[in-house]
């Protein structure tokens, strides 16, 4: 049998509604796939194998009784240790949580579930999302899985990394300011920053509330579709989320992107841009513009306000969020 670890999210639902393979033997190589790379790559803080086997159970009854089941049901995935899963660990890379575990659900993880989604474990990151590389976790170092000299980005570098070294089918990130979009880059896989109200952030432990989102990463495009598809939407315990119907997102991969415009801001294209990066820009550009994409170019202004803005605000949200972990409600306290 073919690695089944390698498989995408649509390969790994056709496969699996075809019985070419079981939920519980996908999962299993996950496993048995993060016992070989784990020790060397760092990007799992925790594993919930138990509980994962059981949804694969689940999801394969349901297969064999030949009832109808959806792109995510019995698919692998790791997620951040921001985002609370009720009876799991939930550290944020701290010590401060060292010993906690959540006691609820986060919104994404209730959807996820009722689609009965398989979550391998939780995912390594920069302490309360404060980083850029996943060097700055209390617990370890996350390394590429492509360079294991590298870093794979941060701060949601656990789960990037996860899906590179395809221990994980998909993955859930944040992103505040480049967290899921960052790790994607440096690790060659799929991430998206959705936009801001698109996705609840309910159950995720906040960094900077006005520009946290939860994001997926994933190994293709489509893949990402699905994935976002499935989190997105309103959750009445977000005011902040919005009632936008998201149900076209993965119908429309892969497309006709002949029908779509991409604008290209001059201010994206200036000094201090690392000539590989503007020649790997640029070749992608012309690859896309042969397969009859159009390209515009647009300016936006404000760019260069964009980190000023940043690290005025940031700043002072992590400081009234962070206010809670003072140790008289989570983690050991002073005395």
């Amino acid at each position: 049998m073919a690695d089944l670890t390698k498989l995408t999210i649509k390969k790994f639902h056709d496969g699996l509604r075809a019985k070419e393979f079981s939920a519980r033997e996908v999962a299993q190589a996950f496993f048995e796939r993060i016992k070989e790379r784990d020790g060397e790559i760092g990007a799992y803080l925790s594993l919930a194998e138990e509980g994962a086997l059981e949804t694969a159970n689940a999801v394969d009854d349901a297969i064999a009784k030949n009832t109808a089941v959806g792109y995510l049901a019995g698919a692998p995935l790791a997620i951040k240790d921001a985002i609370l899963i009720k009876g799991l660990p939930a550290t944020a890379a701290s010590k401060i949580l060292e010993h906690y575990t959540a006691s609820y659900d986060a919104g994404v993880i209730e959807k996820l579930k009722v689609q009965q989604a398989v979550f391998l474990g939780k995912t390594n990151m920069d302490e309360f999302a404060m980083g850029s590389s996943t060097e700055n976790s209390a617990f370890k170092i996350t390394h590429n899985p492509h360079d294991l000299d590298r870093v794979p980005g941060g701060s949601s570098g656990g789960s990037a990394a996860a899906v590179a070294a395809n221990m994980a089918l998909g993955a859930l990130g944040s992103d505040t300011f480049s967290s899921v979009r960052l790790p994607a880059s440096f690790c060659g896989v799929v991430g998206l920053k959705p936009t801001y109200g698109a996705v609840s952030r309910s159950g995720l432990i906040a960094m900077t509330s006005s520009l946290d989102q939860i994001g997926p990463l994933t190994k293709t495009v489509e893949d990402n579709a699905i994935l976002f598809k499935a989190i997105a939407g309103k959750d009445p315990l977000d005011a902040t989320s919005a009632d936008a119907d998201y149900t076209h997102i993965a119908d429309a991969i892969p497309g006709d992107i002949k029908n779509f415009t991409v604008g290209l801001p001059k201010e994206y294209f200036i000094g201090g841009l690392d000539a590989n990066v503007e020649k790997e820009t640029q070749a992608a550009i012309e690859k896309l513009k042969k397969l009859g994409l159009k390209f515009k170019n647009v300016s936006l202004p404000h760019t260069k306000y964009a980190v000023p803005a940043y690290y005025l605000s940031m700043p002072a949200e992590v400081s009234s969020n962070l206010a809670r972990f003072d140790g008289i409600r989570y983690g050991a306290g002073p005395g």
